[in-house]
């Protein structure tokens, strides 16, 4: 059985939805897992605090399914040391969440949602995989901000990818990814609404007047974002099931390191379609 450790700040509906569906398919036998615990990087004591009813649900969301909950303010952790050294208090913020997780032994860590940066110590000494909106040769930064490089330069396709959590931050090698295509079908035309407007107006103006309601790039988020959770539970699964490791950073199957990552498309297409077919 795989011992996930679960980081999440517990912002909203996506933080639960992550948590339940790993919990549902724990339920229904397709992940052989144990959650030994979630961390959560506040204790919702702090203030201001505009989420504290979003993470007071998900806090008891996470006692419900029985699941040790450890808590480490950020906000209220030495802010006269993150004001004046932010390397030096992400090492010691990185010391406390270690001596409240150690205790675990956990396997493999999941960032679901988790809005920090991982000092060095902890991206060294823990195995975590993280979440990008993004192919593995795809643009870094927010999801925003990928959507919009992919538009300016004019790509063919888009995905996302699990990747493992370095001092390098959010260029740690991938470990699984998920494609698909942003060209033919209903795509075209949106492209060519898109040139069209690039005709007038430069796309700095598009964004600042249309933001994420721009067709295309609407479009492109919900086909990305339907795909993250079924490859969250994919990757989860290749672990659990023994196919894959973590060794010195690098991804191993079959007892020998993969030269690159593991695509999953075809599993996370085949959720989606399963996925369809039960809502019709």
């Amino acid at each position: 059985m795989l011992r996930l450790g679960w980081f999440s700040t517990g912002r909203g509906p996506g933080s639960r939805n992550l948590l339940k569906t790993v919990m549902d398919r724990k339920a229904d036998g397709t992940l052989d897992i144990e959650i030994p615990f979630v961390f959560c990087n506040w204790d919702n004591t702090e203030s201001p605090n505009s989420r504290r009813e979003q993470r007071e649900i998900f806090f008891d969301m996470v006692k419900g399914y029985g699941i040790p909950l450890e808590t480490a303010s950020f906000k209220n952790f030495e802010p006269e040391l993150r004001d004046k050294d932010k390397e030096a208090w992400g090492e010691a913020y990185g010391k406390v969440l270690r001596e409240k997780t150690s205790k675990y032994n956990m396997d493999l860590g999941i960032l679901a949602g988790y809005m920090l940066w991982m000092d060095d110590t902890t991206c060294d000494e823990y195995d975590m995989l993280n979440l990008h909106p993004a192919l593995p040769d795809g643009p870094k930064g927010t999801w925003q901000e990928v959507i919009w490089q992919l538009i300016a330069e004019d790509a063919e396709r888009q995905g996302a990818m699990m990747h493992i959590c370095t001092s390098e931050h959010d260029r740690g090698d991938a470990i699984t990814y998920c494609g698909f295509p942003i060209r033919g079908g209903d795509y075209d035309a949106l492209w060519e609404q898109m040139y069209a407007k690039l005709e007038k107006k430069s796309l700095e103006q598009i964004k600042a007047e249309e933001g994420e309601n721009e067709p295309l790039f609407a479009r492109i988020r919900k086909d990305g974002a339907e795909r993250e959770l079924p490859l969250v539970v994919a990757t989860i699964k290749l672990f659990a099931d023994g196919k894959a490791s973590i060794q010195n950073k690098k991804l191993i199957c079959g007892g020998k390191e993969l030269g690159g990552p593991y695509d999953l498309s075809a599993e996370v297409d085949g959720a989606l379609r399963c996925r369809t077919s039960t809502t019709r």
